[in-house]
């Protein structure tokens, strides 16, 4: 390819508006003439009116922002650069579910132009830009792809809901198809990111890093989850545990909980996925998965066997992570299902979801005030995401909501030095 020399003319476009696009892409307008492109009409609508549901962007960047957004493919033809930023989820059987990325290429690939590079930061299996998205952006394009058009490929890095890793600060991996594409990717990203980049053999040693990254957590958490189960039964909390082992000098601090969200309770599916394709059975990483999404039900059980009898339980926390709205794979979900098949009566509220997701997606109506709940009306209170609001709750509250003898079931060691009544039980993993 010609050498692609970046000014703040260069036409760029962000496919995909969500978590990872938009941020990035308000990113980049500082520095070039960018394009945000989402399929979801009612997106584009509220991000021109200053709105991001999400909660990454506050109203005043987005309203300052030169980012241009759109649903319309006639706004994103023939630009320099397309950044790929769709989802990557897995189906019913956890399998990778590729629609959004392969919806993406058939989108991008009657669009682009001569020498167009086409990065992609969705988390995928090693093979998938290569193999699957680079065919399908040049039967889409009637261009050849490695000699009209060039694939890149820089995983994303967001963490919902983190105002310290933000994409301008962390480290970028890139790669590319050519050592030009990597020369251009970059400056791109170094023009964004004060965190620098890394520049990976190619692009399957990329992908293969990222899928990597959130697999890795995963089986951590998996053994802490693991342990915590042993010591529940045991009569040990897995917290005393954890803060007698974390004052050796390299031991890994990680807590229990319900691992959810859009990639460490995914990604994994994604790597194991391809090794069964080379025929490779992935059993520590399976296992992780295993016994991660079984630990929502084994919590539901604990706290049942803490409680005679059935009862009305208040639920904290919906999200799949403290301080965020995001509900995507949020495994609280199979909690409250844990303690309603178990006879109890559930009500929910969430210091930061959004009431009408919650409804469209599991058909709860969230609390909209704990100020407005009744007195002495729980047999349980019980803490399951850590939002700031939660650990600053009262012993007094606990007081108001719980009848006499009540539990406060604490998931996420939010309360470990609360000042409770007496006559108010306490128990956590």
């Amino acid at each position: 390819m010609s050498a692609l020399k970046l000014t703040p003319e260069t036409r760029i476009v962000v496919v995909g508006l969500g978590y990872v696009g938009l941020p990035l892409a308000v990113a980049l307008a500082k520095k070039f003439n960018v394009i945000g492109f989402d399929i979801s009409e009612q997106r584009v609508a509220e991000l021109k009116d200053g709105f991001d549901r999400t909660e990454e962007i506050e109203k005043e960047r987005l309203v300052a922002s030169t980012l241009k957004v759109t649903s319309s493919v006639d706004d994103i033809k023939d630009a320099a650069v397309y950044i790929v930023t769709v989802p990557t989820p897995v189906d019913k059987k956890n399998k990778p579910d590729l629609t959004p990325v392969r919806s993406a290429c058939e989108i991008v690939g009657p669009v682009i132009g001569k020498n167009s590079i086409v990065v992609f930061e969705s988390t995928v299996y090693p093979g998938v830009t290569d193999e699957i998205c680079g065919p399908i952006l040049a039967e889409k394009s009637g261009l050849v792809c490695g000699e009209d058009f060039f694939l890149g490929y820089s995983p994303e890095r967001i963490n919902p809901g983190d105002k310290v890793h933000t994409v301008d600060k962390i480290t970028k991996v890139i790669s590319g198809q050519t050592p030009e594409v990597v020369d251009v990717l970059d400056e791109l990203y170094c023009a964004v990111t004060t965190g620098g980049v890394f520049r990976a053999a190619n692009i399957r040693v990329a992908e293969a890093a990222k899928v990597i990254e959130n697999a890795q957590r995963d089986i951590n958490i998996g053994f802490v989850n693991e342990i915590t189960m042993i010591f529940q039964k045991l009569g040990i909390s897995v917290y005393d545990v954890l803060e007698a082992a974390g004052t050796k000098w390299n031991f890994l601090k990680f807590t229990p909980g319900l691992v959810g969200g859009h990639c460490i309770g995914v990604d994994p599916y994604y790597l194991a996925e391809r090794a069964k394709q080379i025929n490779h059975d992935p059993r520590i990483i399976l296992s992780g998965r295993a016994i991660n999404d079984g630990m929502a039900d084994f919590v539901a059980e604990r706290i049942c066997a803490q409680l005679s009898g059935n009862g009305k339980i208040l639920v904290l926390g919906l999200t799949f992570k403290e301080n965020c709205p995001d509900l995507r794979n949020t495994k609280a979900i199979d909690l409250i299902a844990g303690l309603k098949v178990r006879g109890f009566q559930v009500d929910v509220h969430d210091a930061a979801a959004d009431p009408v997701e919650a409804k469209k997606f599991f058909n709860i109506d969230l609390k909209p005030d704990l100020a407005q709940l009744k007195d002495h009306s729980y047999t349980a209170v019980v803490g399951v995401v850590a939002h700031d609001s939660y650990k600053d709750i009262p012993g007094s509250e606990f007081e108001r909501l719980l009848e006499p003898g009540g539990l406060i079931a604490d998931i996420k060691a939010m309360w470990q030095n609360i000042e409770k009544p007496q006559y108010i039980r306490k128990w956590q993993l």
